[in-house]
């Protein structure tokens, strides 16, 4: 009867390594004929000389066919083949190699049930990152980890690890049958910290090893083995931070000031960067000293090149191992909740790099990557980009965007390069890329995967904000899906800052005719609701530091410094700057080194830094400047058109007029005080000069004589010589009929701020 078990062509295809159903040789297989329950297990152990099993506590040999190597079975005798009185839950263990003594993998049933295989190729597999990859689980009573992998081109998938000396023949897994191309298996007696990867047989023959997709944490490289994580228990206590978020809402009414950092460069103790619960304790410190309210991590996901800052990600689903385990980076979020910060994290859905020990040809085929065009790499960064027309790599990134949100409690995600998603030409000349079934650019399935991403996010979790990185005109940004936008919270106001820089490198002598540089982005202000960026972009790359951008001798860098964030600030947007913008540092930044704090034993940089700190906390306390950031009632042009001078002046509006305490307010307290100030409303009338002379009783129109001078970036403290202030202001009229209004000393290079009383 055993016979009949050798002459399967299962056993053949299991001898090459190339099965794709071992569980019907292997195992506990019944030899049921003509009424009789004749059993016995079969064993796969290549290059073992004896194999000994475990049954009800009697050690006993199994015996090897001769006729095929590597097998091995044992009958059951009649008095135990009654115990077994179901195919698959029979107790027995086998002594592995490695000494382990463990249930038998191929006595378990599937674990992939119709309705995972539904939602997955639907791509809404919501809880994916619970199903996919290896995951501690205890099944039929037997405590192990069910690997479960996507390889649907694949002729046979095995299982390799410390577990089985990575011998690609001991654990081939099994392909769910009427499947998209699923593969699993159940290894008992395996468990936290087990390295492992997937072995490949690909359709020409070729046998491959990748690490896992799915995996939620990594081996360092060149390996990058992934590795199992336990069943963590992390107990969160930021219950009342969810539920203030929740009740935030989008918070275009409330104050947004981003502290974009890189973990890996932020602060270093003994010459190296610091762990996640280190920098969550000096970090969130620092974010109170600054006044910011959220911080905005460079990519945390896995990856392998420390130079790529995180944008080469080879981990969708695992805190980078540098800083620390997954529960010391919840420590981290957990930690900075409880001090008032917001965690926001940057996410990379549009490309991944090429190396072959993952994404790249995964079963043999471009399983993960697009081929739309006939040069698969994006020509910008030389990365693959993902198939958004594939429901399961769809739902491979939609799964990931949920993992960080339940499993870590991100209050953001900022998508990185949305406008390489969106157009099929981007980055490519005429007769490099391929249009869309429509004939045009639109990348019409990129467009979809976007929306329902955010839609299943604001669905799911209320209160988390999503961010687009898109530097096109695209319509509809930060619209709902419903209306037919793309979902986004905001947008990155690339366009803005792109003409900011631009006129700030102009010397002052030619600013005047590039003054539309400081105005034109008012005309598609309110179209979108931004945040306007000072991000990493912009120093690294030989682009300089932002005081190296700055033209002029050193005390001039200093003051359009000054002039650039405090300018930023006035603007309507919500507010991001880079780690470092407070120390003014002259060299560009570095991910291989803490940012330089020694700076500040300098005056000119010690002084800017209070003017950083200054600055952000008259932003917390002043709604006008960011209540009616997305309103265009919220902004009015005092003078744009005063290209001699290079000055412009515009008032921002708000409601309330008393501030709140310093530091960050958490969410309920600020709804509170703001909800009782009641509508006394008052305005901010923003004046920037860009000029490098001094301008005597300069006139500016004003409808209030209730006029208070609040902040001043030439101020002594800050580092500028003290001048700068309201000399009269009254209902007056001279000869030339100027109106109402204020006369204003304004000193070079300076942002003035004038509360204007109703």
């Amino acid at each position: 009867m055993v016979e009949r078990i050798l002459q399967s062509r299962e056993v053949e295809k299991l001898c090459k390594g190339e099965s794709d159903s071992p569980h019907s040789v292997l195992g506990l297989q019944s030899l049921s004929k003509k009424g009789s329950k004749d059993a016995v297990i079969v064993l796969f152990r290549p290059g073992a000389e004896k194999v000994s099993l475990q049954i009800f506590e009697e050690v006993v040999e199994a015996t090897s066919f001769q006729e095929a190597p590597g097998f091995f079975f044992y009958k059951l005798p009649e008095k135990l083949t009654q115990a077994a009185s179901s195919l698959g839950s029979f107790d027995y263990k086998i002594y592995h190699e490695s000494g382990l003594l463990a249930h038998d993998p191929y006595a378990f049933p599937s674990l992939w049930s119709r309705l995972d295989e539904e939602f997955f190729m639907l791509g809404k597999h919501e809880e994916i990152y619970l199903r996919m990859g290896a995951v501690v689980r205890e099944f039929m009573g037997v405590k192990g980890v069910s690997f479960t992998v996507w390889a649907p081109n694949a002729i046979s998938v095995s299982v390799v690890g410390d577990f089985n000396m990575w011998n690609g023949f001991v654990n081939p897994m099994r392909k769910i049958e009427g499947s998209s191309g699923v593969w699993e298996l159940f290894i008992p007696g395996t468990g936290e910290g087990t390295r492992y990867k997937w072995e490949i047989v690909t359709s020409s023959g070729e046998r491959i090893r990748k690490s896992d997709p799915y995996g939620k944490s990594f081996d360092y490289p060149p390996e990058f083995a992934s590795v199992v994580i336990g069943e963590e228990i992390f107990t969160w206590t930021d219950d009342s931070w969810m539920e203030r978020r929740i009740q935030a809402g989008d918070r275009r009414h409330l104050p947004i000031n981003i502290y974009e950092v890189h973990l890996g460069s932020w602060r270093w103790e003994n010459d190296r960067p610091m762990s996640y619960q280190k920098l969550a304790e000096q970090l969130a410190a620092y974010c109170q000293q600054f006044h910011y309210t959220h911080v905005e991590l460079l990519p945390v996901t896995e990856h392998p090149l420390v130079e790529s800052w995180g944008y080469q990600v080879g981990g969708y689903y695992a805190p980078t191992r540098r800083f620390g385990s997954p529960n010391d980076f919840r420590y981290f979020v957990n930690y900075l909740h409880s001090q008032g910060i917001g965690v926001i994290l940057d996410w990379v859905p549009a490309h991944f790099p090429t190396d072959d020990f993952i994404f790249s040809n995964f079963d043999g085929t471009p399983l993960y990557e697009s081929v739309w065009h006939r040069d698969y790499l994006h020509p910008h960064w030389g990365t693959y980009t993902f198939d958004y027309n594939k429901n399961p790599v769809v739902n491979f990134l939609l799964g990931s965007a949920l993992f960080w949100l339940k499993e870590m409690h991100i209050d953001g995600i900022r998508f990185d390069a949305v406008a390489s998603m969106l157009y099929l030409d981007y980055g490519r000349e005429n007769g490099e890329w391929t249009p869309n079934k429509d004939g045009g650019r639109e990348n019409i399935e990129a467009k979809e995967f976007i929306q329902l991403v955010n839609a299943v996010i604001h669905e799911k979790f209320p209160g988390v904000i999503t961010f687009a990185e898109e530097s096109t005109s695209f319509p509809k940004v930060t619209f709902p899906v419903e209306d037919g936008g793309l979902g986004f919270d905001y947008k990155w106001n690339m366009g803005w800052m792109n003409d900011t820089f631009h006129y700030f490198r102009t010397h002052s002598d030619q600013r005047s005719s590039h003054h539309q540089c400081l105005t034109f982005g008012l005309m598609y202000a309110f179209n979108e609701n931004f945040v306007l960026p000072f991000s990493h972009d912009e120093v690294v790359h030989e682009k300089g530091s932002l005081i190296g951008k700055m033209p002029g001798d050193r005390k001039q860098k200093f003051a359009q410094l000054r002039l650039l964030l405090s300018y930023q600030m006035c603007q309507p947007g919500k507010k991001l700057s880079f780690m470092g913008t407070e120390l003014a540092a002259f060299d560009e930044w570095s991910p291989n080194r803490g940012l330089q704090e020694y700076l500040l034993e300098d005056v000119d940089h010690k002084t800017f830094n209070d003017f950083v700190k200054a600055l952000n906390f008259f932003y917390l306390g002043h709604p006008p400047l960011w209540e009616k950031d997305c309103k265009q009632e919220g902004f009015d042009w005092v003078d744009f058109s005063d290209t001699t001078n290079s000055v412009i002046a515009y008032t921002r509006s708000g409601y309330r007029s008393r501030s709140y305490r310093e530091g960050y307010l958490r969410y309920e307290e600020l709804e509170t005080r703001l909800s009782g100030m009641g509508e006394d409303q008052y305005k901010l009338l923003c004046v920037h000069h860009f000029g490098v002379q001094s301008l005597s009783k300069y006139f500016l129109s004003c409808a209030s004589s209730n006029v208070e001078l609040v902040f001043n970036s030439n101020a002594k403290s800050f580092g500028g010589d003290g001048s700068g202030w309201c000399l009269h202001s009254s209902l007056y009229r001279d000869s030339k009929n100027l109106g109402i209004g204020v006369f204003l000393d304004i000193p070079p290079l300076t942002t003035l701020i004038i509360k204007v009383a109703s």
